[in-house]
């Protein structure tokens, strides 16, 4: 996919004095199945586990730590209110909040996401801890479904509303898909992704963090 269309540009502040201070950065993933690695053949082939290789053979000479929180099944709401006591257990730099295909298939409201992503955007802003947002899937089978298109307009509008990195899956995998038919992203339930599919989420997402971790004149939040 073109670089360009996976995430537009948004500083990380908070990750970047981590890198630049202590050659270091912890990384708190937090969603569904598709963090917990529902699909793949190992816990090495998880997206979490495959973009921890990824930015630190891109990132020489800094450790990075990504703690894997996916809960398989979990909605917006649900990994909201545990994201603070993972914050306070975990003290990440960055979170990776993995979202919004859950809330679509059980049919929650896009008013109600909305406003649940927002807030829990705010409140690890006002804790000085960058967050990105890794966006929903594509299946055949959302494609055609309403609550899903506007869950994913709900996501959208959340992360321009309160300026936050926005990883695009949802465009991404369809882009593969139908450019690359031979490509099997999917893992044999036809729903959750196999290691290639979580190879090529962790390849997006690596460079969603990287271009904004070295975004120009990016400054800690509250600096």
């Amino acid at each position: 996919m073109p670089a360009a269309d996976i995430a537009a540009p948004v500083p990380l502040p908070n990750f970047a004095a981590a890198l630049k201070e202590r050659k270091s950065a912890r990384i708190l993933a937090i969603g569904s199945s598709s963090t917990s690695g529902v699909g793949a053949t190992s816990n090495g082939k998880t997206y979490p586990s495959q973009l921890e290789a990824i930015l630190e053979t891109a990132l020489k000479g800094v450790d990075i730590q990504i703690i894997n929180r996916g809960v398989s099944g979990e909605v917006a709401e649900i990994a909201a209110e545990r994201i603070p006591s993972e914050v306070a257990i975990n003290k990440p730099d960055l979170v990776l909040w993995q979202l919004g295909t859950n809330d679509a298939l059980l049919r929650i409201s896009p008013e109600e996401f909305e406003a649940t992503v927002r807030s829990t955007i705010r409140w690890l802003k006002e804790n000085k801890i960058d967050i990105v947002l890794v966006g929903m899937q594509y299946t055949p089978r959302l494609a055609r479904d309403a609550n899903s298109t506007a869950i994913r307009g709900s996501l959208q509008r959340a992360a321009s509303a309160e300026n936050v990195l926005y990883v695009r899956r949802y465009d991404a995998m369809r882009f593969i898909s139908q450019t690359h038919a031979n490509l099997e992203l999917l893992s044999r339930d036809n729903f959750h992704l196999n290691d290639l599919g979580y190879q090529c989420m962790a390849e997006h997402v690596a460079h969603a963090v990287i271009v904004g971790a070295f975004v120009k004149n990016a400054r800690p939040v509250g600096n």
